[in-house]
């Protein structure tokens, strides 16, 4: 299947639908611009606006969410855009690549399904970059038990399934995901053991300025802090886990105290049992199909200038693929590259005072959560209590022990060396997930992978890619 873009009218193609990409999709339909949104999930929203199923009969799905008229707007506005035709909102399609065109243009390949086997691609006179983030997974012992699930995996079920990932959770790691998901799930009648947080009040202290300048988020924090206490929630701060315990799954874990440097203070070890461990050490960006188009990075995140343009002619990016910062920021950037890109495909020059509210967002909160990420750092010495037999690439069942073997006596001083000796990162998810605790273990700064890809793409449709008849 091809959807292709047409005379007249400018196409642009947005990937991913959750904040960035819808508001960059209403703003860019809004002034003139045919867009087509390619999304890999069944419903628009992202994992932010996560909805349940419609076979659920949720009856009230605002419980799971706060912004919720915010998003009811992003909703009624991108389906009076379908239903006037000025917007294409392609479900299902998983992007493995986008190709520039020789002449300009983008081709957006893509796989549909759950099956993720037939091909798909959108041709397009621009391409926006909305592809979020995904979460930090740093390894302990333990944490390969069922009942270990990740922090915003146990808040994707809730609020998709409504189900819950067990009678009894402690919620650990850092970051302000944890909060969110704590409050959740004891709504929902988990009982929350603990909320185990490794970063302390001082560090928030030291960010006082920056932080007391966006005092609505100050109050949602203290506003999760309150439902913590209605609940009951006792919360742990300074505390990391140490190990998850359990035969056939998970029965309870350890935690203890942190010093001011960051290492396990002897003697503070606690046992909680639970059935569930939601743990989480904050997000990184999703940079892969930047990566493949030769964009620049800073840091972690894609490099943008004030209109959310990469460095590449035509391409775009917007949300937390050029940083972590949350639905606010996410929808401040949307809205930005949606009117640049739409100035751009009619041939002017974008005026800035369009988006100017959005921009003075966009700096307040880009140093806000700059403030939160220097407080949110998880422990400086986290690999220290990995033993040498934790797994540490699970896809390809890479331990501990063989990475600090790749390092010291096989003298592996990058991530791709310590790869090539060990086949951490080999495997199905290529070392998404595995790559900062291999960084971590090895020593080394956590580079960016250059796959030539962005997911696994079967050969058959590898093979018949670009051909004029794949459509």
């Amino acid at each position: 299947m091809t959807e292709r873009a047409t005379t007249g009218r400018p196409h642009l193609a947005v990937i991913g639908a959750g904040p960035a990409g819808l508001a960059a999709t209403v703003a860019a339909a809004a002034r003139g611009v045919r867009v087509t949104l390619v999304d890999a999930a069944t419903e628009a929203g992202g994992q932010f606006y996560r909805q349940p199923a419609a076979g659920l009969g949720a009856r009230r799905a605002q419980a799971l969410h706060h912004h919720w008229r915010t998003w009811q707007r992003l909703r009624n506005a991108l389906a009076g855009h379908v239903e006037a035709g000025r917007v294409t909102h392609l479900t299902d399609h998983h992007v493995w690549f986008v190709e520039r065109g020789p002449s300009g243009g983008c081709t957006v390949h893509a796989l549909l399904g759950p099956e993720q086997e037939e091909p798909a691609t959108v041709r397009s006179d621009a391409v926006l970059l909305a592809t979020g983030g995904y979460e930090r997974v740093l390894p302990f012992p333990g944490w390969t038990l069922p009942g270990v699930v990740t922090a915003g995996g146990a808040q994707a079920m809730l609020k998709g399934t409504l189900a819950v990932p067990g009678r009894t959770a402690v919620v650990a790691g850092t970051g302000p995901l944890l909060l969110p998901v704590a409050t959740g799930l004891a709504a929902a009648g988990v009982e929350v053991a603990a909320l185990v947080e490794s970063a302390g009040p001082a560090a928030f202290l030291r960010q006082a300025r920056a932080l007391a300048a966006q005092p609505e988020k100050v109050a949602e924090g203290v506003g999760f802090a309150a439902r913590l206490l209605r609940h009951r929630v006792r919360t742990l701060v300074r505390h990391t886990v140490v190990e998850a315990h359990g035969t056939d799954r998970l029965a309870a874990v350890t935690v203890a105290a942190l010093d001011a440097d960051g290492r396990i203070r002897p003697g503070s070890e606690r046992r909680i049992p639970c059935d569930t461990l939601a743990v989480g050490h904050g997000m990184l960006p999703h940079t892969d199909l930047a990566e493949t188009l030769g964009c620049r990075l800073d840091g972690a995140g894609v490099h943008v200038d004030d209109e959310q343009r990469t460095d590449v002619p035509g391409v775009w990016a917007a949300g937390e693929t050029t940083g972590i910062g949350g639905s606010a920021l996410a929808l401040a950037e949307g809205h930005i590259a949606g009117c640049s890109a739409a100035a751009r495909l009619h041939g002017t020059a974008p005026d800035p005072r369009i988006w100017a509210a959005a921009a003075r967002s966009r700096t307040r909160l880009r140093a806000f959560f700059a403030a939160l990420d220097t407080g949110y750092a998880p422990p400086a010495h986290w690999a220290e209590q990995v033993t040498d037999d934790t797994v540490v690439c699970r896809c390809e069942e890479v331990t501990a022990q063989a990475v600090r073997v790749a390092v010291r006596e096989l003298g592996a001083g990058d991530l791709r060396t310590v790869k090539l000796l060990t086949r951490a990162g080999m495997g199905w998810c290529q070392g998404r997930m595995c790559g900062p605790a291999v960084a971590g273990l090895a020593g080394c700064p956590q580079t960016a992978g250059r796959r030539p890809f962005a997911r696994p793409v079967p050969l058959g449709v590898l093979a018949h890619a670009g051909e004029p008849d794949d459509d």
